[in-house]
């Protein structure tokens, strides 16, 4: 199956370089996207020009893909999902939710001189981060993309109440699908409480499985995208 992988805030396609080809072993065919604004040195994209870019891999791809979508980008996946309902196989989102429509896409911390710039590992401290070891975090602070303040502040806008149709995979790598579940059921993510199918699988891991349980995670993927 063609698997697009999409990483979230500050990172760029080779987010990937160990999900990717593990997957490949397994016989998918995963593309890595690299965002605007997020590796591609467009300081000036918008929300807007990283949904195009996501359609632009969906239309493209041979066959229907499944959609992966990592932290904040799980709102990027969902947007697609809303835009090809009929095109996007199944969606699964790592360690996050999409956001609602009218919501930002990631207002979550001060935006300075135009960008969201990685505010170190003082938020992130406990189960997000526990898995990291230092090497890891400095190896990922010192490549860490600023992201446009235009693509954080941008306004998630959804249209198409098929999206509800396209089948979910929750990843919970720093949470458990229990307290996920229990977020659904209060309500909290009224884009999942909608859904008409929704699976959900635990992973071992902090809140970047990408670099720190790849293999499983391209496992885990893979089993989702055969069931799709």
């Amino acid at each position: 199956m063609d698997i697009l992988l999409i990483a979230g805030l500050w990172l760029d396609g080779s987010a990937w370089d160990g999900v990717v080809p593990a997957l490949e072993e397994l016989g998918h065919r995963p593309v890595a996207l690299t965002l605007p604004g997020q590796g591609d040195g467009a300081a000036s994209a918008t929300l807007e020009d990283q949904v195009a870019a996501v359609l632009a891999a969906v239309d493209a791809a041979p066959e229907k893909p499944m959609v992966v979508g990592h932290s904040a980008a799980c709102t990027l996946a969902w947007l697609a999902a809303d835009a090809r309902p009929e095109r996007v196989a199944k969606v699964a989102l790592i360690g996050g939710f999409p956001s609602a429509d009218g919501q930002p896409y990631a207002d979550v911390f001060e935006t300075k001189d135009g960008v969201l710039s990685f505010p170190g590992w003082g938020p992130f401290e406990g189960p997000d981060s526990a898995d990291l070891d230092e090497e890891t975090r400095s190896r990922f602070a010192s490549a860490a993309i600023p992201v446009p303040e235009r693509v954080a502040k941008g306004t998630v806008r959804l249209k198409d109440e098929r999206r509800f149709d396209v089948p979910m995979l929750l990843v919970c790598p720093e949470f458990t699908p229990a307290q996920a579940r229990d977020w659904i059921d209060a309500g909290d993510v009224p884009e999942v409480t909608r859904l008409r199918h929704v699976d959900f699988v635990d992973l071992d891991s902090g809140h970047w499985p990408m670099f720190t349980e790849p293999v499983e995670l391209a496992r885990l993927l893979a089993a989702a995208a055969a069931d799709a």
